[in-house]
């Protein structure tokens, strides 16, 4: 049985990992976001890092750091190739990495699109900026008008890659669950 790779993803603080971890508690396979570990790793190495915005503008290599993200994220796509699992989450998908290269204007080679094109998604969801629940803090370092800019970004690359985005209405966690799941058995 092959298992039906789906995407949770949004800005920051839209509310996506709250549902990946939600999914997860009702057993649901989910793979979590892989920047925070990079992004702590990258504070802890050499010199202090001073985040003025998403870390891929405020790490000294941003191209070493995105290359770093698209082979975690390529790693965990191809992770769950044998997972007995029905259905597999993901925080993030792999056109993610392009979508904030675009938005903070930094260029990338062939690789990247190469990985969007032929790493394939079943379903794509995406969690609208949402300023009642944005926050910044140790992890998350965008303004809200950024993250603004990032929804559309996001947007961009996904139907860039011919995906049917599918927008996540604000509510609540347990809401927004429901609505994913009601989404995936529809299709």
């Amino acid at each position: 049985m092959k298992s039906k790779k789906i995407v949770v993803t949004g800005g920051p603080s839209t509310g996506k990992t709250s549902v990946i971890e939600q999914l997860e508690r009702n057993g649901f396979h989910c793979l979590h976001e892989v920047i925070r570990d990079m992004t702590t790793e990258e504070r802890t190495q050499g010199q202090k890092l001073e985040m003025v915005s998403n870390p891929i503008v405020s790490v000294p290599d941003p191209k070493r750091f995105n290359l770093n993200i698209l082979n975690a994220r390529i790693a965990q796509y191809h992770s769950v190739s044998d997972s007995p699992s029905k259905l597999v989450f993901f925080d993030r998908g792999i056109p993610d990495v392009l979508a904030y290269m675009d938005c903070f204007q930094q260029s990338y080679e062939a690789e990247f699109t190469q990985a969007c094109a032929s790493l394939r998604y079943d379903n794509v969801f995406l969690m609208p900026p949402w300023k009642e629940i944005h926050v910044t803090d140790e992890e998350r370092f965008e303004s809200f008008e950024e993250s603004l800019q990032i929804h559309d970004c996001l947007a961009t690359a996904y139907e860039k890659f011919l995906y049917n985005v599918i927008h996540v209405p604000k509510g609540s966690v347990d809401d927004r669950v429901a609505f994913i799941l009601n989404q995936i058995n529809k299709l």
